[in-house]
């Protein structure tokens, strides 16, 4: 980032730009008359002291009215280097007028910019790698079948077929991303049981958790929820995938609901090695993993948090990390309920 120091300016102090501006009249006519009176009383003749103090007016102008127009030129260029693809100039914001009030807009425009352009990049950086991993490993397996070199037995099918799923994984979270980025993806809030929605989730995950185990524990048991089931199922999926994924072998992973504030609370809790306290926030961010080491064939596309957290918010509710207690990860996120009775201060059942 760029930024250029600011000169000094004898009007900056002046909070608006009107302000300055009849400031500077004031002062050129103050200058014209003065000079021209004070020329004539000194012997010269009218026209020269009128012509001398304009001159001088003109300067005290030029002076006072210094840098007024500075950051306006400094946006121009700026915008020029931005059309360039550049996003790193920063306009100098020293006045507290309507022009700084536009530099300082300016400023976030670009900051906005920049960090879009460096997503966009980061998304097809991503894109690419996690495409081309499961098509190169499919054209392998696909060359050594058709060049005679390996049968096509059922294990490599198996493989081939893994590979697919993978593909078909990834492009359906890009949609659903894509869509829930661009609000194309509306709630279909209906009133439903929280218990069955997260049996079927975690029955789900158990066809590939292997010996990890899996417990649902709802408190009330009747607790209802006003929301949508369908996308709250999909986060609880992502969730409880993460967390068999990175769980030791035969250990366990519980799924809670339970009211918490005019809300209905959901806690997915692994035995894991947690999430580093700098990674907290940042594992919500497309394509990011929490343990760089782990390569995406034993890991997700970095794609399940991101959409976890849309969903979540466009709920109006909150979704964070956890340390667990005594170790491992705890992911936490509240919906409001609005089915909340307020004068009771608890959860309604469903009818």
């Amino acid at each position: 980032m760029r930024v250029r120091r600011p000169p000094e300016r004898p009007l900056d102090p002046l909070p608006t730009l009107k302000l300055k501006l009849s400031v500077v009249i004031l002062a050129a006519v103050a200058v014209t008359v003065v000079g021209t009176w004070a020329l004539i009383h000194l012997g010269l003749w009218p026209s020269v002291s009128g012509a001398t103090a304009g001159s001088i007016a003109l300067g005290v102008v030029w002076f006072l009215a210094r840098g007024m127009t500075t950051p306006l030129r400094e946006m121009a260029d700026a915008a020029g280097t931005m059309a360039r693809g550049d996003f790193s100039r920063r306009i100098t914001v020293t006045s507290r007028d309507e022009i700084g009030a536009l530099a300082e807009a300016f400023n976030h425009m670009a900051s906005e910019l920049a960090e879009t352009d460096r997503v966009r990049r980061d998304l097809v950086a991503n894109v690419s790698h996690e495409l081309r991993t499961p098509i190169t490993a499919l054209q392998a397996q696909l060359e050594n079948i058709v060049d005679g070199v390996e049968p096509p037995d059922p294990e490599k099918l198996r493989t081939m077929l893994a590979q697919v799923e993978r593909l078909g994984r990834l492009v359906q979270q890009l949609l659903d991303l894509s869509r829930l980025e661009s609000g194309t993806l509306p709630l279909d809030r209906r009133e439903f049981d929280v218990a069955p929605m997260l049996e079927l989730a975690v029955r789900e995950t158990r066809l590939h958790a292997g010996d990890v185990r899996l417990r649902v524990e709802v408190d009330p048991p009747d607790l209802c929820l006003d929301a949508d089931a369908e996308r709250l199922h999909q986060v609880i999926a992502n969730l409880v995938e993460n967390a068999v994924r990175h769980s030791p072998p035969g250990d366990e992973v519980v799924v809670r609901a339970y009211p918490f504030d005019r809300a209905v609370r959901f806690e997915v809790a692994d035995h894991g090695p947690g999430i580093p306290e700098a990674d907290a926030v940042r594992v919500f961010e497309r394509f990011y993993r929490a343990d760089s080491a782990r390569s995406s064939d034993h890991g997700g596309a970095g794609l399940g948090l991101a959409i976890a957290q849309w969903i979540v918010d466009l709920h109006g509710g909150e979704i964070h990390s956890e340390r667990g207690d005594p170790d491992g990860c705890r992911m936490v996120f509240d919906i409001p309920d609005t089915r909340t009775d307020h004068h009771a201060g608890r959860t309604l059942a469903c009818p």
